[in-house]
Formats: structure tokens, sequence, C-alpha cells
């Protein structure tokens, strides 16, 4: 624990404040979460802990203060939803007395590894396991950087207590995750799933980047030996972790990055990866990286603390979040040059998009504000099974802007950088059955070695998708375009047309819509 007092703690709104617990150490925190009966052990020495009612977050929940300055940026609608001053202060009161009068964990901590773009976030709760878990996931100040410590914002978690006056308030439900702009704090209530404070701060990043000429993206990011960066984008459950942990390859981040004019920036320190069904063979280095310090979520494990990767029973979105260095082959100072290739991952529901396909540049911005993928069942509440949509650059769920913003941010970057850009279908093919880790891991490394570019196209009609006949480590070329997959040829493209028609019809909300060209000429023609 660190021998300091934070700073500022008067000014926090809080009374009869008891202990502070202050950026304790990982074994501190381990023998906290054992006494308060918060977690148990696995047999891997991880922590083990159960997140309550909600395995998932809350969108429905989420809230931006209406202040005529953030106003003119935030991009209103379902994602960001309007709540008045008066009514976050009345949660804001029911926040502070929750965390008043009790011992409370503060974590200091870092959202970005440029010192360019970085924010300071300082974290409140009162639950060891939620320190913990905010401790893996953002950025560790040293001793003599916890010294000068000054918050740029502050986010309050009160989850044990709930908004009961919600229905006379109007809004959604007795959870809240509302945003002040201006203040610079936010504040949790309902729920306990500690994903709501790390996509919390990434919707501020989100926020503070594009505005200061900087892209702020939902994707995971590696690094060859020669330097060359690749970028993964999709949603949870596409593969951003899996993927881009390589142990050819080092690690930058596998979620939350920026993109500035020095090159790739991670927002994090850590990890958070799905393990529904994880198999060491599959994915050794996540599997390896479930070790003490580590802190699952939801999972279930025998008495002998042996965790069931199978068992779904209490979610689908089974978790663990770890610190970046339990990943052996990751880079140091979580930062790299400009990207050599991009990769869109999507989950295709229908079973038609291929397993890769190369992307002009208008394509690729297509793609990118389409956002074409399925959620994963648990990711979300009310969730149980995929659901095929369409997420703006591949995370609208945290984009406070326009999407258009961030289009148009990285349109520019890939063509000052010369980037290749690449879709890659992780989900179904037209047997029903999931592509395997192994075949998508075949297409990703053909695209990291440059022998895509070698091979032989061919085009995927309506879609006009660029798709490579062969590829090496692929055992069944035929794979590689989708109607190969399917027994009856016209349903296969009555398919292909019904999907093309979904994409044309989403993409009407962007016409005439702040982008520097018109990009819908790119997407599928019926």
């Amino acid at each position: 624990m660190s021998s300091r007092t934070p700073k500022g703690l008067e000014k926090l709104g809080l009374e009869n404040i008891g202990k502070v617990y202050y950026n304790l150490s990982y074994d501190e925190l381990q023998a906290h979460e054992i006494n308060n009966n918060e977690c148990k052990m696995s047999s891997t020495g991880a922590a083990m802990c159960d997140t309550g009612i909600f395995t998932g977050r809350s969108p429905k929940d989420k809230y931006f203060v209406d202040h005529p300055d953030s106003n003119e940026n935030i991009s209103w609608g379902d994602i960001n939803q309007k709540i008045e001053a008066d009514k976050f202060d009345t949660l804001f009161d029911l926040t502070t007395t929750q965390l008043s009068g009790k011992d409370i964990y503060v974590m200091d901590v870092f959202a970005g590894s440029s010192e360019a773009s970085k924010r300071s976030v300082r974290f409140i709760s009162e639950i060891a396991w939620q320190a913990h878990f905010v401790k893996n996931m953002f950025i560790r100040p040293t001793e003599d950087e916890l010294e000068n410590f000054e918050p740029d914002f502050v986010v309050y978690n009160a989850c044990k207590t709930s908004n009961k006056d919600y229905k006379e308030m109007e809004l959604n439900s007795n959870v809240y995750v509302c945003f002040n702009v201006e203040k610079n704090i936010s504040i949790i209530g309902g729920t306990w799933y500690g994903g709501e404070m790390k996509k919390g701060i990434f919707s501020m990043m989100n926020y503070w980047l594009p505005l200061e000429g900087k892209l702020s993206m939902h994707c995971s990011a590696n690094v060859g030996d020669e330097g060359d960066v690749c970028l993964f984008f999709g949603l949870s459950g596409t593969g951003k972790t899996t993927l881009s942990t390589d142990a050819t390859r080092a690690l930058i981040g596998d979620d939350e990055h920026g993109w500035d004019e020095n090159g790739v920036f991670n927002f994090e320190g850590g990890c958070y990866a799905k393990v529904i069904d994880l198999k060491e063979e599959n994915e050794p280095e996540i599997f390896g990286a479930i070790r003490k310090d580590a802190l699952l979520e939801n999972v279930v494990a025998d008495g002998a603390g042996n965790v069931d990767y199978k068992d779904v029973s209490k979610t689908e979105n089974t978790r663990v979040s770890y610190p970046i260095e339990h990943i052996v082959n990751h880079k140091k100072d979580l930062q790299a040059g400009h990207p050599n290739n991009i990769i869109f991952l999507s989950y295709d529901a229908f079973g038609v998009i291929p397993p890769v396909s190369k992307l002009t540049k208008e394509q690729a911005m297509y793609y990118f504000l389409s956002g074409y993928t399925a959620k994963v069942a648990g990711t979300e509440r009310g969730i149980v099974e995929p659901v095929t949509t369409f997420s703006a650059c591949f995370g609208e769920a945290f984009l406070p802007l326009h999407p258009t913003d961030y289009a148009n941010l990285l349109g520019k970057k890939i063509d000052e950088h010369d980037v290749n850009v690449y879709l890659v279908n992780t989900g179904l093919n037209g047997q029903g059955d999931r592509m395997s880790i192994k075949d998508t891991k075949a297409c990703i490394n053909g695209i990291l070695n440059g022998s895509i570019l070698d091979a032989e196209f061919e085009t995927l009609p309506v879609f006009n998708l660029e798709v490579p006949k062969t590829l090496e480590g692929i055992k069944d070329n035929a794979i590689l375009n989708p109607r190969n997959t399917w027994d009856d040829e016209e349903k296969f493209k009555a398919t292909l047309k019904d999907l093309g028609a979904k994409f044309i019809e989403n993409f009407k909300r962007y016409n005439n819509h702040g982008t520097d060209v018109d990009y819908s000429g790119a997407g599928p023609k019926l």
C-alpha cells in the first residue's frame, strides 16, 4: 500500500470517511478480498469474484449531463442519453451518501500510455475486488508519480446502492452510469459489473481525444520484430484479444488505443479477456495469464479451485482481467509506430461474409462506419444469443461524438500512412459452424507476413469483396469463398442479397452527415 494519503479527499463530497486503502498492492488486495469474503482463489492463484445479478454492461442506463458546452459535441440518441443536471445532482448525493461513513478503496491510475494524451483518473469504491479490477486494467503509476497525483477525472462506484426513484425521474431502471463532462466525474450505482468502470473511461477518452485531433479506437494492437504494427477492430467476442495475443509479436494492448502523430498507444495497462470455453491449446497466452494477480469473473469452479470454463450457468460472459505483464511478449512502453495493417473483425451470423477479404480505402471507410457484427450472448443485459447488429466504428456504444468524426480521422490516417485494410469474419460459415481459430489465425498470418498480397483473388457478388483463392495454412482453401460452404446455392444468393440490403438500409444514416466523402458506393450493390 502506498504510504501516502491521496490528495484532495476533502473535495470528493464524502463525509466521515473511515480507513482509506490507497493504491493497495496485489498481495494486500488479495488479503482484503479473502477477509471480506469477496473472492475465492482458483487453483492457478487467480482470484475469483461474482459481479452479482449483472454480468454485463447496462447500456440503457448510461447518461451524459445535458450541458450547453458539451452539448455541442455529444451525439445524442439511444447511445448517449441526456440527463438533466438536477437529476445528476440527486444521483450524486445518493452515491456519496452510500460511500460516506465507510472504509473506502481509492485507486489513482492513468488512462493512456502517451505522455501527451494520458489522463489521471481516481476510482473510489467500497469493494476490494473492484480496486483490484482497476489496478489490472489501467496504467499503474510509480510511487514518484503518486506523490504529485492530481486526478483529471473521478469515478465514484457505489454499486451497493440503487436509484429507487428511477420511475419518478423518468429513467430506465434503478441502475445508473452517469457522466458529467464539465465536472469531470462519473457515478455508478445499482450494478457491480467491473466493465462499467473500464468502458466509462473509454467513453471519456473517446470524447477528449478526437477534439484534439487524435483518433481513439476500440481495437487491439500488436507489433512485430521489424516494427510493423497491426490493429484489430471488433466488438466483444469477435476475437480481438485472442488474435492479437501472439507469441511471435509484442502485444501493445487488447482493447483500447489512441493514434496520434507519433503512432499507436494503449489506453490501458491490462487485458480483459472472455474465458468462455477457454482451452490452453487454442489460447496458450491467455490461459497462462490466469495466475496470481489475475481476477476471474463469474466462473464456476470446484472446491479445489479448478475452473470449468465450459460452464455457463452464471453467464456466457465469463471473463478475466490481468496486468499486461502476464503476457510474456508485450510492448513494455505500450506504444509503437504507425500501423501497417488494419483488420476489421466481424462475427457474421448469416454465414456469407468471407473468412478474409482485402478492402479498398473506400470499402474500409464503409465497413468501419457500418461496424457489422453480432452482439455475443452475455455481453449486455438481455442478450442471450447472438444478435446481428451494426455498431459504428466497431464500438458505437462507447462513442460520445458522431461516428463520422472518428471515421474522418481514420480516413486521413489511412491515406497519410498508406495502411492496408482487411475484413475478417470470425463468425459462422454456410453450415452454421464458427470459423476455427486455426483457420482464422492462418488468415491473420497471411496479412501480417504479406503473403496474402501474392494470392489470386476472386470477387464475392453483391458485396464486391476481393477474396483470396488460396492462403498458406488453410487446410481446405474452398472455405475462403463462403458460397462453397453452402449446400443450397439459391439460398446462399438470397441470404447474400438480404444481408446486403440490411447494410444499405443501415448506411442511409450517414448520407450527407459530416463525412468528407460519400462512401455509400463502396457498399453492397443489389
